[in-house]
């Protein structure tokens, strides 16, 4: 038994008995994974509507709060930075990264190591060795 590739789309191989590859095969049974969905920038809750980088529902109130640039749908329908800002987020950066950094348990980051350094430590280390094996 040994592997060929697929007459249908000449990337995957398959085994010679097959007469697909194993993703060509879901895909003329409709089973194929599909492709994942852009969430909302603003709720990031709901998908994003075709060409736009907002859901129905922010898209709804950005209109009715006066926002959005244009509501013509053959329009880019871009949203003004302001806009954005007037709704709530879903998180700042104070939720993602602590503001007080006087406790810090990820160790000392303060100084940079540079490889110079660590080859001279590496160098040390190994005198230090020679020295204790005479």
């Amino acid at each position: 038994m040994g592997f060929v590739l697929c007459p249908r789309c000449e990337l995957n191989y398959m085994k010679d008995t097959d007469t697909y590859c194993d993703i060509c095969t879901q895909e003329l049974r409709g089973t194929a994974p599909r492709d994942e969905v852009e969430l909302c920038s603003i709720c990031n809750e709901n998908p994003v509507l075709p060409g736009r980088d907002v859901c129905a529902a922010c898209l709804h109130e950005l209109q009715h709060s006066g926002k959005v640039t244009s509501t013509d749908d053959g329009d880019d329908g871009e949203v003004d930075a302001d806009a954005i800002s007037d709704i709530d987020t879903v998180g700042g950066m104070e939720d993602i990264m602590p503001l007080d950094t006087d406790d810090r348990d990820y160790g000392d980051i303060e100084h940079a190591l540079s490889l110079e350094s660590v080859r001279e430590d590496e160098e040390r280390d190994l005198e230090d060795e020679d020295d204790n094996e005479r």
